[in-house]
């Protein structure tokens, strides 16, 4: 049994961001300090958070008064952070700084008078807190069928922005649609906000297919970036799961599985990525070989917020 490793793969470098914040602030302010939705799409790294005396809510106001809230990588709206600052809360942003980029880009746009898309998953959080930083309502173009029926009220100066975690293929596919559609659309690279991250997974993925008969990607359901690494073995007809560890891992996908392909969405830590190996290993009582796939070095790293920098 060979064990192919995708490169790279796991954490990116605005959730090491984030974690970094959540534990920093905790060492500073002491427990607890309350974040604002989950920091990142990954349980194993929101219950080591939880355990270490970050408290996780829904709403503002849920945080008593005077308390430290941190805002999540995939940040909020202008009325979030306002809420929290009218509020008294101390608050400490750890928006990933890709996303910050698309909130600065689409309120250049509203500024200069353009109706602005937003390609999207609706309900997705990095999509709402885009959609609440302009003041005029965004279109949502989520799929290429919406990219083919939606109505522009003035086709004539028109733009868009992305989520950062959006299929790179799909994406391209979408502004396609929409550039024929309408010629004046804001003309740019049609990947232009999708986070470097994102893409760089999506091609190791993509070249990992070709050399395995079974594809594991270790992330949580509710991650975007994960889901499009899944979908993308889909697509090259390769037996694909999406995984939280390795107790998912069924023994009966091993069968007559030579080469198995590892990889992990951008919220998920190494440390799941060694236990699914141990899995396998357990499965096969066999040697098992494994192997990097060599990919992309990935050196990115962001500043932290001043609040919390040693």
């Amino acid at each position: 049994m060979n064990i192919i490793l995708a490169e790279p793969r796991g954490f990116c470098a605005g959730v090491t961001r984030a974690i970094d914040v959540v534990e920093k602030a905790l060492k500073k302010y002491g427990p607890p300090i309350y974040v604002r939705h989950e920091i990142v799409h990954n349980k194993f790294v929101v219950d080591s958070l939880r355990q270490k005396g970050a408290v996780f809510i829904k709403e503002i106001a849920e945080a008593p008064k005077d308390a430290v809230v941190i805002f999540s990588a995939h940040g909020v709206s202008s009325e979030v952070e306002n809420d929290a600052i009218n509020s008294g809360l101390d608050v400490i942003d750890a928006t990933c700084p890709l996303v910050s980029k698309v909130h600065r880009e689409a309120k250049k746009y509203e500024e200069q008078g353009y109706e602005i898309i937003l390609i999207g998953h609706k309900g997705h959080p990095e999509v709402q807190g885009t959609s609440g930083r302009v003041k005029k309502e965004v279109i949502l173009v989520s799929d290429e069928n919406d990219a083919r029926t939606v109505q522009i009220s003035n086709p004539d100066k028109i733009a868009y922005v992305t989520q950062t975690t959006l299929s790179v293929d799909d994406t391209k596919k979408i502004v396609g649609i929409l550039e024929e559609r309408f010629p004046t659309l804001q003309k740019g690279l049609a990947t232009k906000d999708i986070c470097y991250a994102t893409q760089n997974r999506q091609d190791a993925v993509k070249a990992l297919s070709k050399e395995v008969d079974l594809l594991l990607v270790i992330g949580a359901s509710n991650s975007s970036n994960s889901n499009r690494l899944r979908d993308l073995g889909i697509e090259s007809n390769l037996p694909s799961y999406l995984i939280n560890d390795s107790k998912d891992v069924k023994e009966e996908w091993l069968k007559n599985v030579s080469n198995i392909g590892i990889t992990a969405g951008a919220s998920a830590p190494e440390v799941l990525v060694q236990g699914v190996i141990r899995r396998i290993e357990e499965i096969c009582q066999e040697p098992v070989n494994i192997r990097g796939m060599g990919g992309v070095a990935e050196n990115i790293q962001f500043i932290l917020p001043k609040k919390v920098r040693d």
